[in-house]
């Protein structure tokens, strides 16, 4: 299949057209607008410093249910340490920067640019992106950062200073999905890590479905607060 060549037209061609890879266009922009489209056709940047920007819709896709998330007796025991303190978005900046400092296997450099960072940034202040963080000490030790939109959230990426930090981030941000009656959590691709949370594998066509619906409840817009309710 022919990789598409996006051009200053606000549109993508269809997620169903991408590689076997996932790789579906490249060029375009980084603009709020684009990238909320791109989420919003399960469409996600993914590229390194120095080439064009490259569009992906894997399949199949790592997909997490909020409400049948796994949270490990170990890991329980280690959220109710006081030592660590979880926070939503109080630091986005701070977390985008410390996961594009994170050294990735297999990775020479980061994906996460300047450029995408100003552009998760914008997001952050439209009320679109949002973080957890992991905290102790007053150091940010953990903590991940992604898209919201509808009652979908699209897991960008994460980083842990010290041990279990990112997964103790993770799960507190599983469970107040699942409090807020969240649909998915897109993790975009397989790792043995989200797995253990209970992610698994969809189709495309499964995941498209399942968004275009979720895209039908309204957006939890504007800087998160962990709550017990509604």
């Amino acid at each position: 299949m022919p990789v598409y060549r996006l051009t200053g037209e606000l549109r993508f061609p269809a997620p169903e057209e991408a590689e076997p890879s996932g790789l579906l266009a490249f060029g375009g922009d980084l603009g709020s607008e684009r990238l909320l489209l791109a989420y919003s056709m399960g469409i996600f940047p993914w590229y390194e410093d120095g080439s064009p920007i490259l569009w992906h819709s894997p399949d199949p896709r790592m997909i997490l249910l909020p409400a049948k998330l796994r949270i490990s007796r170990s890991l329980r025991k280690t959220m109710r340490d006081p030592s660590f303190e979880i926070r939503l978005d109080g630091a986005f900046e701070a977390v985008i920067r410390a996961c594009a400092r994170t050294p990735r296997d297999g990775q020479d450099g980061t994906w996460i640019t300047d450029e995408m960072i100003e552009a998760y940034l914008r997001l952050f202040k439209l009320g679109y992106a949002h973080c957890v963080e992991a905290w102790s000490g007053g150091e940010l030790i953990g903590g991940l950062y992604g898209v919201s939109l509808g009652g979908c959230f699209f897991g960008e990426s994460m980083f842990a200073s010290l041990p279990n930090a990112s997964k103790v981030a993770f799960a507190a941000l599983g469970a107040q999905l699942a409090r807020w009656k969240f649909d998915l959590i897109d993790c975009q691709v397989h790792t043995d890590h989200l797995a253990r949370f209970g992610a698994t594998e969809w189709p495309r066509s499964q995941f498209l479905s399942a968004l275009e619906k979720s895209l039908a409840k309204k957006t939890r817009r504007g800087r998160w607060q962990f709550d017990s309710g509604r």
